[in-house]
């Protein structure tokens, strides 16, 4: 099946926060944090048609079930996110659950780990640094293009994430960036 990457769309920051706050409501306490995030959530950035979301919470085997699917999500088989290169974490450290219906994924982790940081710090740093997402967005362009299994796409794209996350972090040091707690 092909991969379709589509040039930025308005709607998908309305779409993110009116699935967030949903998916919010549903949940009551066991959401400790929903968020929008992933490429759809960085302004001008092109992305697959699919908005992603992260639901932090203090405990993966939390009963979200019956909310998540009332909302036409079902529970995916993977179970952890990749490591970036270099880093000497522990695997184990960075699992998760993954939740997906039309038009929308829904990323299950832990709050305070590492993959919840991560995903916030890839879509703040892109925020604060318009000028990458034209170069980053072309390469995704270009993958989707030569690929047609989104596995592999995963798989090539990771170390160049890789990448960014390396000079994200170095952002994060100099600004003082944190996840900060949501309102």
């Amino acid at each position: 099946m092909p991969i379709v990457v589509d040039p930025p769309r308005e709607e998908w920051a309305g779409r993110g926060l009116t699935l967030a706050a949903r998916i919010r409501h549903d949940l009551g306490p066991l959401a400790l944090r929903v968020e929008h995030i992933g490429s759809t959530s960085i302004p001008g950035m092109p992305a697959k048609p699919v908005i992603d979301l992260q639901l932090s919470v203090a405990d993966l085997d939390a009963p979200v079930a019956g909310p998540l699917e009332a909302l036409g999500l079902s529970l995916q088989p993977w179970r952890h996110d990749h490591v970036p290169a270099g880093r000497p974490d522990d695997p184990a450290r960075w699992v998760k659950r993954m939740w997906s219906g039309p038009g929308v994924n829904l990323h299950v982790r832990l709050a305070g780990s590492p993959n919840e940081r991560l995903a916030l710090l890839f879509r703040d740093w892109f925020r604060a640094h318009p000028a990458a997402v034209p170069a980053y967005g072309a390469f995704k362009a270009a993958l989707a293009g030569a690929l047609d299994d989104i596995g592999e796409y995963s798989d090539v794209k990771d170390p160049v994430v890789d990448l960014v996350i390396v000079v994200a972090e170095e952002w994060a040091a100099a600004t003082g960036w944190s996840v900060s707690p949501q309102a």
